[in-house]
């Protein structure tokens, strides 16, 4: 065996159809397009949504609600979750760099402490935004709230 004996395995390669190459092909007159319409004709191509000239679904359906260009998006993290990490890491202070380290948020976050969970240490939270329960837990164990 070499390069000049190769070739496909058999029954692998089909040759094309011929198409529009007279009623002897078989594939003659009209070219496998069926008789008249649209699709018959050269130069035809489909708009997206077409549906035949009954009402497209994008027309069809109405527009609903918006979008609030202004909204805020916050990574919640809970009170419970920085007494866990205050503990395990030995910290008093956490701001948004110490909890992206330890992948409790992204690099640029906007943080909002919530307050579900318990809280014992006394900690220095700074962070974008507190919910009230939060604050709470907070002052609750003398700790102070800096809202970034």
């Amino acid at each position: 065996m070499d390069l000049s004996n190769l070739k496909p395995a058999e029954g692998s390669v089909k040759s094309d159809k011929r198409i529009g190459r007279g009623q002897g092909s078989g594939h003659g007159g009209t070219s496998t397009r069926g008789h008249k319409g649209a699709k018959s004709r050269s130069g035809y191509s489909k708009k997206v949504g077409f549906e035949g000239g009954q009402m497209p679904l994008q027309r069809r359906v109405p527009k609903f609600g918006f979008k609030n260009i202004n909204r805020k998006e916050y990574k919640a993290i809970n009170v419970g979750d920085l007494q866990k990490l205050a503990e395990t890491k030995n910290l008093t202070a956490i701001d948004v760099q110490v909890l992206a380290e330890n992948g409790l948020c992204a690099k640029y976050d906007s943080v909002k402490i919530l307050g579900n969970g318990k809280l014992t240490l006394k900690l220095e939270v700074k962070a974008h935004a507190f919910s009230k329960s939060a604050v709470e837990a907070i002052e609750k164990v003398q700790g102070t709230v800096v809202t970034l």
